[in-house]
């Protein structure tokens, strides 16, 4: 089961009771989204718990807010085609997650992945296209950029560590 965890400030923004915590052990089919602000816009940012892939949907509207797995989807699919991958590969990642489930962010590592994505965010805002919400400039220089983060040796990026899982390696 793909699990999507609520950081506290998106439970607030959506008017959501804490949902329970999430029991998949394996973090290759857990997300966590967090809403941000970008020129004054509300914006999702989702955050991949084992690659620290990330993506962004810009300027989300509130009917879209209350499908969150629908949006969540529709993003996850806009980026990682953007990325390069085949649409069939991340059908296939989908179809292998299985359904998703609300529940509470993952940990402190993966929280700690969130923060490090939101400030690449901030640092990449000339990437931001206005016009859409699919953000693939944006992504894509959030995703190459190398970085460490608590859990993991070395340096990587999340794109690297999303084509290993994706393609099986």
């Amino acid at each position: 089961m793909m699990e999507l965890g609520l950081t506290f400030p998106l439970q607030r923004f959506l008017k959501r009771r804490p949902p329970p915590y999430g029991t998949e052990p394996n973090r290759r089919f857990c997300w966590d989204l967090h809403v941000i602000t970008l020129r004054g816009r509300k914006s999702l940012l989702a955050v991949h718990c084992h690659s620290r892939y990330a993506f962004v949907r810009y300027d989300v509207t509130p009917l879209q807010w209350m499908d969150l797995p629908a949006l969540f989807r529709e993003g996850l699919l806009d980026s990682l085609t953007a990325a390069g991958f085949s649409q069939e590969l991340v059908a296939n990642y989908l179809d292998w997650a299985g359904m998703m489930d609300v529940t509470r962010t993952h940990g402190r590592r993966e929280v700690a992945f969130l923060n490090r994505a939101w400030e690449d965010v901030l640092a990449s805002d000339l990437c931001l296209d206005t016009d859409r919400q699919a953000q693939p400039l944006l992504d894509h220089a959030v995703n190459t950029h190398p970085s460490r983060c608590a859990g993991l040796d070395g340096l990587g990026t999340g794109l690297e560590r999303m084509a290993e899982l994706l393609e099986g390696r």
